[in-house]
This record gives structure tokens, sequence and C-alpha cells, in this order.
């Protein structure tokens, strides 16, 4: 580790040039406020995001993958590469406010009990986005952007997995952050190891945050640190693909750490009722997508 630096901001980018620029310009703008390195890593882009980061920002180190390596070893990539002890992993859809990675490192150290810590998110329009949230459960996905959901928008399961009950205005122990912006110290991941890869992406924010829990580490967020987000601008160039991919990551993350606590008499019903539902669930979406673009052809 470079003795200097105290933290390394890996960014994985796939064919976000504007927004990855924009990331960029925040993180340029704030150099002065914490000794901090920037690592980017291009997932094979083909809109010219590497070129314009070789020209536009020199000092960013980038590396350039021969394909899409997904979000989770594109991201392990930069870690085992970095420089300095704790890393930042954020989304390059995002605009870091001032003061945001230095009030993260000075949260590191006020709660050296967190081995994760997650900043305030915010929409674009300043909105607050729900960034920390309990641990998936079947109900809850039952009604998190379903059509039953929309019957019962306010419904207390979905209020429940978002933390939608408190203002989110003062740091809290959580279940989990995303991992839109995620702060990661040393000795967490010294201990815990790196991101799982066999989660492409999706989900392996939460399988992280759940193996710091049981690695004695706690979750915390902490909205003294700001942070923009705007969500889905890689995924949605590929929406039906990243639909199957989400679900796929949500039965990884259910077969992994939910089924081993179930009686094992028990585990192959459950492992074949999850599945069906998390199933039915994509080819909902995938149908409503298809409808959806069916329809814009019409209308044209």
């Amino acid at each position: 580790m470079t003795v200097d630096l105290k933290l390394s901001v890996t960014i994985c980018s796939w064919n976000t040039l504007s927004d990855l620029r924009t990331c960029l310009q925040s993180l340029e703008a704030i150099c002065e406020e914490a000794a901090f390195e920037v690592i980017v890593i291009d997932n094979n882009s083909e809109d010219g995001s590497p070129d314009m980061v070789e020209t536009e920002f020199p000092w960013v180190r980038l590396y350039r993958m021969a394909k899409n390596l997904g979000f989770t070893a594109g991201h392990n990539y930069a870690l085992k590469e970095r420089k300095a002890p704790h890393a930042l992993l954020l989304n390059s859809d995002t605009v870091v406010h001032p003061g945001a990675l230095s009030s993260l490192l000075e949260a590191s150290h006020e709660f050296p009990e967190a081995g994760v810590i997650g900043p305030m998110l915010l929409n674009p329009d300043d909105s607050l986005q729900y960034s920390c949230r309990r641990f998936p459960n079947p109900v809850a996905a039952l009604f998190r952007n379903t059509p039953i959901g929309r019957l019962f928008p306010n419904n207390r399961f979905t209020r429940d997995y978002l933390m939608q009950d408190w203002d989110h205005d003062k740091p809290r122990e959580v279940d989990w952050v995303s991992g839109a912006a995620l702060f990661a110290t040393q000795s967490f991941m010294d201990k815990a190891g790196l991101l799982d890869e066999k989660y492409f992406m999706f989900c392996e924010d939460v399988d992280w945050c759940f193996r710091a829990w049981r690695n004695g580490f706690k979750v915390l967020y902490f909205p003294g640190s700001v942070i923009t987000h705007a969500i889905g601008r890689s995924t949605d160039k590929a929406p039906n693909r990243m639909i199957g991919g989400f679900h796929k990551s949500m039965l990884r993350f259910y077969r992994k750490n939910m089924l081993p606590e179930l009686p094992a008499a028990a585990r192959p019903f459950a492992l074949v009722g999850a599945a069906t539902a998390l199933g039915m669930r994509a080819g909902l979406f995938i149908l409503k997508n298809k409808w959806d673009g069916i329809r814009r052809g019409l209308s044209k």
C-alpha cells in the first residue's frame, strides 16, 4: 500500500461516457479534500469511454478490459490493484458532493466496528434514494415493483424492506447498503474477502454486507456523506437481460445465505418455491417490457 493514500475509489464503466465524465469531474473538483486515487475499470465499452478518460483525466488509473467482466469481477480487479487501504466502490452514474470522501474516512475512525459504510444517496432531483435496506425476504419480493405492489403501494412489507420508517438523517446500523457507493475498510476486506464473482452483477452488495455481519463487522448508513446517484444508466441499455440477471442473483443469494438456515428437510421445497416465484416475477417484467415496446412501435 502507498502510505500517503487513504482511499481508493473504484469505478466500473460499461458504455456510460457522459455519466462517467460527470462523475470524474465531481471527483476532480474535490481532489484536495482527501488523499485518494481513482481507478476506472472499463468493461470493453464501445462508446469511447476509455479514450475519454485517458484524454481528459490522465490522473485516473485506467484499465481497459478485453471483455465485460461484470460489476463484481471488475471491482475486484480494481481492489486488487488499489494502493490505499480503504476503498469506495462507486457507480459511474454518480456525482460526489464536496465533503463526501473526507466524511467517509472520518466515519471509519469514529465507528471502527463498521466494515462497510454507505453514504446518503440522492436522486437527481435531490429526493432521498432508499439505499440502505433490510435483508430481502420472499414477502417483500412479492410486493416490491410488482402488480400486487402497485395495488397496495403503501404496504408494510415494502416499507419495512426499504426502511421507510425513519428520516435517514442520522447514522444507523443497517442490514445492507447499496453498491452504487459503498465504502469498505481494509480490515473488513482482509477478513471477509472481496466480492463474490459468481454474482456477475446485482445482489453482490447484499451478499458482501451479509458476510460483513457474519465476520463480526457492522454495516453503517452514514448521511454525513452525500452522493447523487442516477439509477440504472448501464442496466437500462439491456433491460431484459438485466432483469434475468437480477433474479438469477437473487436466487443465488437465497441459496447461499438463507437456505442453509432452514431445516434440511425443508430446503428442497423452499428452493423450488423460491426459484418458481423468482422465475415468474422475472417473466412478468420481461413480458411487460416487450408489451411496452410493441405499444411504442404501434404509436409511431
